[in-house]
């Protein structure tokens, strides 16, 4: 399970978001598609539950929405924006 690092802060809006991560003093652009998967995982949702709404609200294939999700997830972590967590929590 992913969760957003605390040192990011984020602000959402109609065309995506603007991500700060304080500790790097970095500032990332979302795209809308982006802002949602942000959100959905500050709310603490799985990648299955991520990927069922994604599919949903844009209209796209669970397999497109996977595929997409799982790319974004890899650059989140390499940003070190996200940690990935097992089932206890532990990184």
């Amino acid at each position: 399970m992913y969760r957003v690092s605390d040192t990011v802060r984020s602000t959402h809006g109609q065309d995506g978001a603007i991500v700060l991560d304080i500790r790097q003093g970095q500032m990332f652009n979302l795209n809308f598609v982006g802002s949602r998967i942000l959100q959905l995982l500050k709310a603490g949702a799985t990648e299955l539950e991520i990927i069922r709404e994604i599919g949903q609200e844009f209209r796209i294939s669970p397999d497109l929405a996977r595929s997409d999700l799982l790319e974004f997830l890899r650059t989140l972590e390499q940003h070190q924006l996200i940690e990935n967590h097992d089932r206890n929590g532990k990184p």
